[in-house]
């Protein structure tokens, strides 16, 4: 079964417009939870423009399904996540004043980085997972690493989707085929959306797990966030 980890970023990007604990972030992972969602992923970035350090900490002790923690591996970010000790970490390239996650990892480049990375984050009983494109030399270097799971960003794929589908999933399952082949795990995130989520499950069904955020709080304005949770889980099925 593949599950489905909320983004709550844009939860904390809405409170802090205005200051003061409206709406709550803490409160809103736990619907997301009740709701059916099998985890919970945060963001934290060095500038704390949505998630603050102190939410994590705050998410940790009240989040009762998987915490997922995404950042860039600064020391900074490394401190906190071995303090907080989620769940699962999964690292991205982005630097600190990049708006949103735009690409995946260059495994190859930062194939010693990336080692002590994981190995340090493993060591603590960390699940890690490397944000990745359907590079197929990305993944074979990401298996190098000792990573437990890869996550494909999946951008490119929702970009393309209502222009041919078939085309757009077409490297990412390829990508999927040899992350299996390589014992690796499989995460899946950025821009899934009501639209294009069941086809990618349906060709890519070893998916352990789903990261999705902007698109599903953007849906739940308009259905709620009981409904909208129940309908991304029902693209999973």
């Amino acid at each position: 079964m593949t599950q489905l980890s909320v983004n709550i970023n844009k939860i904390a990007t809405l409170r802090n417009a205005r200051g003061g604990n409206t709406p709550n972030v803490c409160q809103v992972a736990l619907d997301c939870e009740r709701f059916g969602a099998e985890g919970i992923t945060v963001h934290p970035r060095p500038d704390e423009r949505h998630i603050r350090f102190s939410d994590v900490w705050d998410l940790k002790s009240i989040i009762k399904t998987e915490f997922n923690i995404e950042g860039y591996p600064s020391p900074e970010f490394i401190k906190l996540v071995k303090a907080v000790k989620p769940h699962q970490v999964t690292l991205v390239p982005d630097p600190p004043e990049a708006i949103t996650s735009s690409a995946g990892w260059d495994t190859v480049r930062n194939l010693d980085f990336l080692q002590e990375i994981v190995a340090e984050l493993q060591n603590i009983g960390i699940r890690v997972s490397i944000f990745v494109d359907t590079n197929l030399k990305n993944i074979e270097f990401a298996a190098k690493t000792g990573t437990d799971r890869v996550e494909l960003y999946t951008e490119p794929y929702a970009t393309d989707y209502s222009k041919d589908r078939k085309m757009a999933v077409e490297p990412f399952v390829e990508a999927a085929k040899l992350a299996k082949k390589l014992g690796l795990g499989l995460n899946a995130g950025h821009d899934l959306s009501l639209e294009n989520l069941h086809y990618l499950h349906t060709m890519i069904p070893w998916l352990e797990e789903v990261s999705i955020g902007h698109a599903l709080v953007a849906d739940a304005l308009y259905l709620g966030l009981e409904d909208t949770i129940k309908r991304y889980k029902k693209q999973l099925l």
